[in-house]
């Protein structure tokens, strides 16, 4: 390539890639990391023609756009659970020990009913291990989960298998590194250094927008303090005007300090100067959509135009159509009972009361009485709206506490991993329970056969066509799934196993196993409900929620803010500086940086204010004043 027109931050790379060092270019919200990752791969083809090159990436839809880009048969370009099965599914031998190894281990995700197995238990196998859609580990099929595991152990444990992967591929290149597994960057940088051939490993992302915070690695800190990686930065920014990028900056913990892109061309500039764009700050008691839609006057039709971000899907349930879904794994009643007892616990430690003492074999309903929630428990029982609450509490209420208190359903085991629009890919791994897992690969399934895409059909299905009467049977089979909107989820789910359109595998079996409780809830539901998640999550909806945005990007951004009444986020600790729960605060502050960083031209939040507070309020008011501006900071009245 002219090495003219090859950005500097490149260049500096190549530089590194000489020097035989690890990399890492870290860039913000619209810098063009990939087309960095581009210009890395076609200089190091053209510079090395007969080394071979390996990317990966996340979803399928990232692998056809570089592919797209750079044609060459040296490079290869996957995602990461395809690469790593590459590499490892051809050793059969040690990967049957392995498993096996992970299976008599105490390993969380790795368990048969049998136990120990014995060292010969896949070698009947005709296929040996394989790698599926799905998980059925007494079959020695094994999916995404497994696979990293698997491939983490192999290198850690065969050195010649690290040896034969640096032969293989002089230089292999990740793509959003931060949302890459921990074990993926262990293998990458520890386990391959036990061999003594050359080959380096190059990382493209950006820590801020690491907001995957319990499947992804974040940051390469610890490895660049041990220096076996080094960082480049690359400060450019394409996308947004100049008030989105200047409240970016501050809004960035990393050092890293975006600027406006000196290229004429860039999607943010407009005759050779960077568009200003516009950012406000609304705030009132509470959130009116008419209200606000008229004062802004965008077309909140036009999906792939502007976006309203709801900050939790609460909101978005009784538009979308899955509201029963949301209230089982949201608003449990008796999970709440149980969460008001914790707390409880918690709250008394923190102020130096003693908790009343729960003995061995204490019973929920002991507990609830010990703690003095009988009333809570009295107008459960009298709940007129949810009437199944009464029989949810018999469910449970003689459970031992120690196994109770293990019970946990949450709202990201439902609504993880969203697309922005239908034509987004989705990544392999995420926090979806097996249930949800399993109910989408039906649908997944039926969609597949409605586009005629038979290939990916067939992958997902165990259901054989060996004749012209077995498509007739298949045809009658999906028009009655199809048709299935009102019989409960139980029914299409032994429906589409009985008629092999989705088989059931371990991981489903077991969930039921162990979530009796949920599966009993979930199970009565219409099937139509989930259904309709499905539409939501899938892109086919107008609505969307922070958490799934990144990497997506709109002339106009709406994003509506609660008070942030969860776990792992408050946006109130973001306004108010608080710093006694540092996690929290950097979680938010990177699903903020994200949300305001999707606009390419206009940015408005709305914040639900706290009422009860004045002096929380004045200080999220004078925290707004500061990043957008004291005449963009508006009440409504």
């Amino acid at each position: 390539m002219d090495k003219e027109k090859i950005e500097p931050e490149v260049l500096q790379i190549l530089g590194h890639i000489e020097k035989g060092e690890n990399f890492l270019l870290s860039g913000g919200a619209g810098s063009g990391k990939t087309y960095s990752l581009v210009q890395v791969i076609k200089s190091v083809i053209e510079a090395d023609p007969h080394s071979k090159v390996a990317c990966m990436t996340y979803t399928n839809a990232a692998v056809r756009e570089i592919e797209s880009r750079v044609d060459h048969p040296n490079l290869l370009v996957s995602t990461i659970h395809d690469f790593l099965w590459g590499v490892i599914g051809k050793y059969q031998k040690e990967l049957k020990k392995e498993l096996i190894n992970l299976l008599n281990s105490d390993h969380a995700g790795f368990k048969l009913p049998e136990a120990p197995v014995p060292n010969d238990y896949f070698d009947a196998l005709e296929d040996g291990i394989t790698y599926k859609e799905w998980t059925r580990l007494t079959l020695g099929e094994i999916s995404h989960d497994e696979v990293l595991e698997l491939a983490n152990v192999m290198f850690k444990n065969y050195p010649l298998l690290c040896s034969i992967l640096k032969d293989k591929f002089k230089y292999i290149f990740i793509d959003e590194y931060q949302d890459t597994s921990p074990l993926i960057v262990e293998t990458l940088l520890i386990h391959l250094q036990q061999s003594l051939k050359k080959n380096v490993i190059g990382f493209f992302g950006d820590a801020m927008q690491s907001i995957y915070d319990e499947d992804g690695i974040g940051n390469l800190d610890e490895y660049l303090a041990a220096e076996l990686v080094v960082e480049v930065q690359k400060k450019q920014n394409r996308r947004n005007p100049l008030a989105i990028i200047t409240l970016a900056n501050d809004l960035r913990t990393d050092g890293l300090e975006q600027e406006p892109s000196k290229d004429m061309k860039a999607p943010n500039m407009k005759d050779g100067v960077v568009k200003q764009g516009s950012i406000r700050f609304y705030h009132a008691a509470s959130y009116d959509e008419d209200k606000i839609r008229a004062i802004l006057g965008w077309d909140f039709e036009n999906a792939e135009q502007t976006k309203a971000l709801f900050l939790t899907h609460n909101l978005i349930a009784p538009k979308a159509g899955f509201v029963e879904l949301m209230l089982i794994y949201d608003k449990d009643p008796i999970i709440g009972l149980k969460k008001d007892i914790l707390n409880k616990i918690k709250d008394n430690n923190k102020r130096g009361v003693t908790n009343p003492v729960i003995t061995e074999g204490m019973t929920f309903d002991q507990v609830v009485d010990l703690f003095q929630l009988k009333n809570i428990r009295r107008q459960l029982k009298k709940d007129i709206i949810l009437s199944s609450v009464p029989d949810l509490y018999n469910q449970l209420k003689d459970l031992h506490w120690e196994v109770m208190r293990k019970i946990y359903i949450e709202k990201e085991e439902l609504i993880d991993d969203k697309k922005q629009d239908a034509r987004e890919e989705k990544k392999k791994g995420s926090k979806r329970d097996r249930l949800i897992r399993h109910l989408f690969k039906i649908e997944d399934t039926l969609h597949y056969y409605r586009k005629k895409n038979y290939r990916e059909f067939l992958k997902r299905t165990e259901f054989r066509i060996r004749t012209n009467k077995d498509k007739v049977q298949l045809k009658n089979f999906i028009e009655t799934l199809e048709t299935m909107a009102d019989a409960s989820i139980e029914d299409v789910i032994n429906y589409a196993a009985k008629t092999g359109v989705c088989v059931k595998d371990d991981h489903l079996d077991l969930f039921i196993e162990n979530n009796s409780y949920l599966y009993g809830r979930v199970k009565q539901v219409k099937y139509g409900q989930f259904k309709a998640l499905y539409q939501y999550l899938e892109g086919h909806t107008p609505f969307s929620t922070q958490h799934k945005t990144k990497g997506a990007e709109f002339e106009n951004v709406l994003v509506v803010m609660d008070n942030g009444n969860w776990n792992d986020y408050n946006f109130e600790y973001l306004f108010t500086d608080r710093t006694d729960k540092e996690s929290v605060l950097d979680r938010t502050q990177k699903i903020f940086y994200v949300c305001c960083t999707r606009a390419k031209e206009n940015l408005v939040i709305f914040y639900i204010m706290p009422q009860d507070n004045i002096a929380v309020k004045e200080k999220i008011i004078k925290k707004a004043q500061q990043w957008f501006g004291v005449d963009n900071v508006i009440p409504l009245l």
